[in-house]
């Protein structure tokens, strides 16, 4: 049975796997649980406090147990192809779902902050890093696609070149979380250290909402690194081949993330820090108080050219 088959057959240790080994059915059944388990309680958590941008959180987990659900697919017919590359994209988008939410928190850290303290604005931020995290994922998948078709053919072809723009795509993500991390923890420095706002100094709650978000931030800074290192020894490389590997440091990180998100959730956290400061988040405005503040404007004009 070839390696890149769609059918279901069992492991022949003669036979060699697209992942160099067959995957762990008990990591992908526990993995599966403590994701599921999770976007259920992100999906809960989101409704009541109707902070529905943490949906985001949500679907990254959905995004994860599809991944793991078809690792443990591959557990059983571990030559298929359809399960071993399903699991490569999803398990590699997910993270992505979990950093837009961490670039949301930073765009309410900000509101709550007030102007001058950020050198960009909110919605900036979101809209250059999630960017910049699409165009990431274009390549790893532009990369990943064509060295798995590669690794996957009978006989096997050349995966160098797909590697090499996959790992592109993987550094290129790695670089920009890091200058994200050196920007969110410079906006802490100014907020709580320079200018001690009360909100960053002495809220309980703000502080509780630092720590996860710190946590979280590194917890994907040291997934990334993972994933650079474990691509940059090819698809037949010690690293990739060992499945301790990914379950710790892809995994584990991950589940970490979203559970301490559980625990401490920003909706929550971010509510009880706007009820104690009295602070107003700006949201986009509606087309109707556009439209009245147009209307405001033009009879101020009118009234500016009748005097």
């Amino acid at each position: 049975m070839p390696i890149g088959s769609t059918g279901c057959v069992p492991y022949d240790p003669r036979q060699r796997t697209a992942y160099g080994y067959v995957p762990s059915l008990a990591a992908g059944i526990v993995y599966c649980v403590i994701f599921g388990l999770s976007m259920i309680a992100h999906t809960f958590q989101a409704i009541k406090t109707r902070a529905l941008w943490n949906l985001v959180f949500a679907v990254g987990c959905l995004t994860e147990v599809i991944g793991w659900a078809a690792r443990s697919w591959s557990s059983e017919c571990a030559y298929n192809a359809n399960a071993f590359l399903m699991q490569i994209c999803t398990l590699i988008i997910a993270p992505t779902f979990f950093t837009a939410g961490i670039y949301v928190i930073l765009g309410r850290m900000i509101a709550i902050a007030g102007p001058g303290v950020s050198p960009i604005g909110p919605v900036w931020y979101l809209w250059i890093f999630c960017t910049v995290d699409v165009i990431s994922l274009v390549i790893q998948a532009v990369g990943g696609g064509s060295a798995a078709v590669a690794f996957n053919s009978e006989p096997p072809g050349n995966t160098k070149v797909g590697t090499n723009i996959m790992v592109a795509g993987i550094d290129f993500q790695l670089a920009s979380v890091v200058i994200f991390s050196v920007l969110f923890f410079l906006f802490l420095y100014r907020a709580s250290a320079k200018l001690h706002l009360p909100a960053f100094k002495d809220d309980k709650n703000m502080k509780l909402l630092v720590l996860v978000t710190s946590f979280s931030i590194l917890l994907i800074v040291m997934r990334s690194i993972y994933r650079t290192i474990e691509l940059a020894g090819g698809w037949t490389g010690h690293v990739i081949e060992t499945e301790r590997y990914f379950i710790a440091l892809d995994g584990a990180p991950m589940a970490a993330l979203v559970i301490a998100f559980n625990v401490l959730h920003p909706g929550v956290l971010i509510n009880r820090i706007i009820a104690r400061h009295g602070v107003q988040i700006a949201e986009k405005p509606s087309k109707r108080s556009r439209k009245s503040k147009k209307a405001s404007k033009h009879d101020n004009h009118m009234s500016d050219s009748s005097a």
